[in-house]
C-alpha cells in the first residue's frame, strides 16, 4: 500500500502499491503580518459621512461595482443559443441542450477580504458564489478554483494562503459543494510587494427547470420588494470605506455558514415553486448597491424600473450608511407578484431566514427612491444606468 501524510492525518491512499516511504510534505512557515492585524483592527481616519445618494452614485461608478458589459460583450455569451440569462447579473445560465434542466455558473472573490481575513475571506468566496447560483433557482453543485497568492516562501503570504484555503473547505463542506478540481498561482509580485491575495472561485448549480430560471432584476410595475437576511454594521472591508473614504480596513463581515446555506435553500425553493419574478444578492456595495441594481435592469434593456423603498424602520439601530453600505452577508433582494407575498413570507420563515417587505417597484423608467431616516435618496432610474453602465468604457476611453 502506498500512502502519504500530512501530518498525523492519511490524505492519499493506494491499495496494492507497495508503501516506499511515505512522500515528503513541505511545511513553510506561516505567520501573519502584524501590520494586517492592526490594519483589520483600525478605522478610517475621515470617519464624516457622504450624502447617502451622493454615496451611492460614487459606489456604481466604481469599477469593481459597476457593470462590466463593456468587457463581456467583446466575447460569446450566446452559447449557440443556449443561455437563458445572459451576463450582467447574478450567475450565468446555460439550457443544456436535449433536456429540460440547466446550469448556473459564476466566479468570485473578494481580495479585500482574504487580505484582511484570509480563513473569513475564504468563507466568503464560496459563500457568495453559492448565493449567486442560488438566486438564479439552482442548487450549488461544485467549485473549481484559481488560487492567486504571493511567494510562499514569505510567512505571511503562506499565512494567507493556508487560512483562505482553510476558509474554502469549511464553506464547501457546509454548502455541499466540492472542490472539483483548480490550480494555485504563486509568486505573483513585484518589486513593490505581493498581489492581494486572491483565491478565485467558480462555481455551478444546477436549475431543474430552465423555464424558472430566475433573473436578477425587476421585471413587472406593482410587484413587491423584500429584504432577506439581517443587515449588521459590518463595513470592515468594504467598498463604501475604499470608495469614500480610500480606506482598506476593519474586520469584514462574518460569514455564519449555517444562515448561508438556509438562504440558498430558500432561494432554490421559491425559485422552483415560482414565486420570484428576480432574486439579486447583497454583496459589494451593500444594500443600497442591490436596491439600485435591481432597479436598473440588464445591460441590454433599455430603461429599468423605479423602485419606492422606505427603510425608515428597516434595522433602526444601524445608521444610515451602515443600513445602505454594510456588506454583512447572506441577504438578497426579491422581488415577487403582490398576490404572493404572503407564500414568500411564509417560505421565508419555514426556512429560518428573517424576511421584510421594503416596498414596490415602480414603472419603467421611473424614480429611484429610498426613504430614510432623516433624509431620503432620490434619481431617476436612468441616471442610475448611466453612471453605472458608461464607468468602465469612460475610464477606457470609448
Amino acid at each position: 500500500m502506498y500512502r502519504c501524510t500530512w501530518g498525523d492525518q492519511v490524505v492519499v491512499e493506494i491499495p496494492g502499491r507497495e508503501l516506499v516511504e511515505d512522500c515528503p510534505v513541505y511545511y513553510p512557515e506561516a505567520k501573519e503580518d502584524p501590520a494586517i492585524a492592526r490594519l483589520r483592527a483600525a478605522t478610517p481616519s475621515n470617519p464624516a459621512p457622504t450624502a447617502p445618494a451622493a454615496a451611492l452614485l460614487a459606489l456604481l461608478d466604481h469599477p469593481s461595482i459597476a457593470s462590466k458589459r463593456w468587457v463581456f460583450e467583446q466575447y460569446d455569451s450566446t452559447v449557440q443559443a443556449s443561455t437563458v440569462i445572459e451576463p450582467g447579473g447574478d450567475a450565468g445560465v446555460i439550457r443544456v441542450r436535449g433536456t429540460d434542466f440547466a446550469l448556473a455558473v459564476t466566479t468570485d472573490c473578494n481580495s479585500r477580504y482574504v487580505m484582511l481575513d484570509p480563513y473569513e475571506g475564504g468563507k466568503a468566496t464560496v459563500a457568495e458564489a453559492a448565493r449567486n447560483v442560488a438566486c438564479t433557482g439552482a442548487r450549488p453543485l461544485g467549485i473549481t478554483d484559481c488560487l492567486n497568492f504571493g511567494s510562499p516562501e514569505r510567512p505571511a503570504v503562506f499565512h494567507q494562503f493556508k487560512e483562505a484555503c482553510r476558509g474554502i473547505a469549511d464553506a464547501c463542506a457546509a454548502l455541499g459543494t466540492p472542490v472539483t478540481g483548480g490550480n494555485v498561482s504563486f509568486y505573483n509580485e513585484s518589486p513593490t510587494g505581493a498581489v492581494d491575495p486572491t483565491p478565485v472561485v467558480g462555481m455551478v448549480g444546477l436549475i431543474t427547470r430552465a423555464d424558472r430560471a430566475v433573473p436578477s432584476h425587476a421585471r413587472a410595475a406593482g410587484d413587491a420588494v423584500f429584504v432577506l437576511g439581517e443587515t449588521r454594521a459590518e463595513l470592515g472591508g468594504s467598498a463604501y470605506w475604499e470608495v469614500l473614504h480610500d480606506f482598506v480596513g476593519g474586520q469584514p463581515p462574518c460569514v455564519e455558514l449555517d444562515v448561508a446555506s438556509r438562504l440558498v435553500d430558500l432561494l432554490v425553493a421559491g425559485a422552483e415553486r415560482g414565486l420570484f419574478r428576480s432574486a439579486h444578492d447583497c454583496s459589494q456595495g451593500g444594500l443600497g448597491v442591490a436596491l439600485a441594481e435591481v432597479a436598473m435592469g440588464g445591460p441590454y434593456q433599455e430603461t429599468g424600473f423605479g423602485l419606492d423603498i422606505d427603510l425608515t424602520t428597516h434595522h433602526a439601530p444601524l445608521t444610515t450608511h451602515e443600513l445602505l453600505f454594510s456588506e454583512s452577508h447572506s441577504r438578497a433582494v426579491i422581488t415577487c407578484a403582490p398576490d404572493r407575498s404572503a407564500t414568500v413570507e411564509a417560505l421565508a420563515s419555514e426556512h429560518g431566514v428573517p424576511v421584510w417587505r421594503v416596498g414596490t417597484v415602480g414603472r419603467a423608467g421611473g424614480e429611484f427612491r429610498i426613504a430614510l431616516q432623516g433624509g431620503a435618496i432620490a434619481q431617476p432610474v436612468d441616471r442610475l444606468r448611466e453612471v453605472y453602465f458608461n464607468a468602465i468604457p469612460r475610464r477606457m476611453g470609448d
